[in-house]
C-alpha cells in the first residue's frame, strides 16, 4: 500500500470516529453520566414522589344485621374515634333498614384503620363490609336526611278516615258493585267447595231514591 492510501485510509478513519462521536453525544444528552465501561449513557432514577396522603373520611358499611341501628352502630364506632355523621338507608314507606349505611369520621387516620381492620368482622351472623369512598366519589346528595327518624304511620286511622269519607252517588254505587261482586265470587266458591250454606243477604244494598222536593213558586209581586 503506497504513501497516498495510507492517508486516505487515515483520514476515512477520523471522519468515521468522529460522526459516531457525534452520534453517540446526541443520544446521550438526556443522559446524566456515561458508564465507565463503555456503553449507552444512563439516566439517574428520581426518587419516586411521595405517596398521596390518605384524605378520605367517609365509609360504606354493607350487611348490616337486623338490630344494628343508628344508636347501636354509633357506640360501637366511637371507640376508633369521634364520629362527624351516620346515616342508614332506610325505606321511606315503612322506615325498615336496608341493611346498609354510611359513616365519616373526623380523622382520616381512624378511617383508614377501621376499614381495614373491621372489613368482614361477623356481627350477629353476618359479615360487616367495610370500603373507603374516596372524597371525590362522595355523592352530594350522601348525608341527605342525615337526622330523619321513621315515625311509623295510623294505618288505623287512615282506613277509619277512607271508610268515612264523604262520597258522591256514583262512588256510592260503585262501593256497593264492589261489595256485591265480592259477595258473589264468595258465594260460587262456597258452593264448588260442595258445602250447603245459604249465604245472608247484605244489608243495606237497596238504598232509599231521593226525592225531589218542590217548592212553591213565590208569588209574582
Amino acid at each position: 500500500m503506497g504513501v497516498k492510501a495510507k492517508k486516505a485510509l487515515k483520514k476515512k478513519l477520523k471522519k468515521t470516529n468522529s460522526s459516531q462521536l457525534s452520534i453517540s453525544r446526541s443520544r446521550n444528552e438526556s443522559s446524566d453520566f456515561l458508564p465507565l465501561e463503555g456503553g449507552p449513557g444512563m439516566k439517574i432514577t428520581q426518587e419516586e414522589d411521595e405517596p398521596i396522603k390518605n384524605t378520605a373520611t367517609v365509609l360504606y358499611i354493607g350487611h348490616i344485621p337486623h338490630g344494628f341501628y343508628e344508636e347501636q352502630m354509633e357506640g360501637f364506632f366511637k371507640q376508633f374515634g369521634k364520629i362527624k355523621r351516620l346515616r342508614i338507608a332506610r325505606n321511606r314507606k315503612t322506615g325498615k333498614s336496608k341493611h346498609y349505611g354510611f359513616l365519616e369520621f373526623e380523622n382520616p387516620e381512624v378511617a383508614k384503620v377501621v376499614a381495614d381492620e373491621i372489613h368482614n368482622y361477623l356481627l350477629f351472623e353476618h359479615n360487616l363490609q367495610i370500603h373507603l369512598i374516596l372524597p371525590e366519589r362522595v355523592h352530594p346528595k350522601l348525608w341527605r336526611g342525615v337526622n330523619w327518624r321513621y315515625k311509623p304511620l295510623n294505618w288505623t286511622e287512615i282506613a277509619r278516615k277512607q271508610h268515612n269519607k264523604d262520597r258522591t252517588v256514583e262512588e256510592q254505587q260503585q262501593m256497593i258493585q264492589g261489595i256485591q261482586k265480592r259477595d258473589k265470587k264468595r258465594r260460587n266458591r262456597i258452593k264448588a267447595a260442595g258445602i250447603d250454606y245459604e249465604c245472608p243477604d247484605l244489608v243495606g244494598l237497596i238504598q232509599p231514591a231521593a226525592k225531589k222536593i218542590k217548592f212553591d213558586e213565590e208569588e209574582e209581586e
